[in-house]
């Protein structure tokens, strides 16, 4: 029996959140495994390669590529906070535009022939209407906020590099994502945080929220990742995929579901600095093509994720 060559996969911007469990996922297919953070940042020592990249500069970007010549990219790096989008405009556009450029222009110039996938973001739909609902990959785009602007208009660059230069290029709409190790500028992660510190005694038993009303879809972050692998194995270049559960839940449904699972009661706080200038009341993914096309489909609970997100920050604190 002919031993099948090992695949060997490039994660550019792999020391966020999503590239530690993407990388644990590769290893675990037998995939080697390189992954490129900026120079400030740490990663865990592992059983994989790390190189240091600023996405902004093409030179360093073409080196890395010609070096290792992957045959699977996975483009997870952003700036990845709507919050932080408000605040910085111009860091946003740099790294998601300008970035996600550099990456295609290189990738055109050196005729890259593998396979990869671009990470865009459900945010990029923006303002829904009620009939939209689940959101198919056509809906029109109505970017609500800066970040939602600069992921659509990396969607629609590598749209038409895809076409034009005939990249294997495969574009993806990631809904929201949680789990363990999650930031905690993001909603559910920050809950069990807050949640975690009054059970040690470290705050006052309050959670402090902002827009207790919007739905969104949530995912666990370690099905994401499962999505992306059958993505960039299966899907078709020049497709864009929504990757979420199919399901959606108000916040104030998940504030729920947390609070029940704390060790003390707690009470609720509106907090103004955490409410968005706009906000999309209801998002939820249309999922049948990712199904389709991989067979894909979400396993982890949403109760399993938020018992495993606070567990994670009981320790952690």
């Amino acid at each position: 029996m002919v031993e099948q060559k090992r695949k060997n996969a490039l994660i550019i911007g792999g020391a966020g959140f999503v590239g530690g469990y993407l990388v644990r996922e590769l290893l675990a297919q037998g995939q080697t495994v390189t992954l490129t953070k900026m120079e400030q940042e740490q990663v865990p020592q592992g059983d994989y390669h790390v190189k240091n990249l600023n996405l902004l500069d093409t030179t360093e970007v073409e080196n890395v590529i010609t070096e290792i010549n992957p045959d699977f990219i996975f483009h997870l790096a952003a700036q990845s906070s709507v919050a932080l989008s408000w605040k910085n405009p111009t860091l946003t556009v740099d790294v998601n535009i300008k970035g996600s450029l550099n990456l295609l222009e290189c990738l055109k110039k050196i005729s890259y022939t593998g396979r990869v996938l671009m990470i865009g973001s459900g945010e990029e739909y923006g303002k829904i209407l009620p009939e939209e609902v689940p959101i198919q990959e056509d809906t029109v785009l109505r970017p609500g906020n800066i970040y939602a602007a600069t992921k659509g208009c990396q969607n629609m660059l590598a749209t038409i590099y895809a076409g034009a230069y005939d990249l294997n290029l495969i574009m993806v709409r990631a809904f929201n994502h949680v789990g363990p190790n999650q930031s905690p500028q993001f909603v559910v992660a920050d809950f069990c945080k807050q949640v975690a510190e009054i059970e040690r005694g470290k705050k006052e038993p309050v959670i402090h929220v902002g827009n207790l009303a919007a739905k969104r879809d949530f995912t666990d972050v370690r099905d994401v990742v499962r999505a992306y692998v059958s993505l960039i194995e299966k899907g078709i270049p020049g497709e864009t995929y929504n990757v979420g559960s199919g399901n959606a839940y108000a916040i104030e449904e998940i504030l729920q579901k947390i609070r029940s699972k704390a060790k003390k009661e707690i009470t609720v706080d509106v907090d103004p600095k955490k409410l968005r200038p706009i906000d999309v009341p209801l998002i939820t993914a249309d999922i049948s093509k990712l199904q389709r096309d991989t067979g894909w489909k979400p396993e982890i609970s949403l109760d399993q994720t938020i018992e495993d997100t606070l567990q994670y920050w009981r320790e952690t604190l």
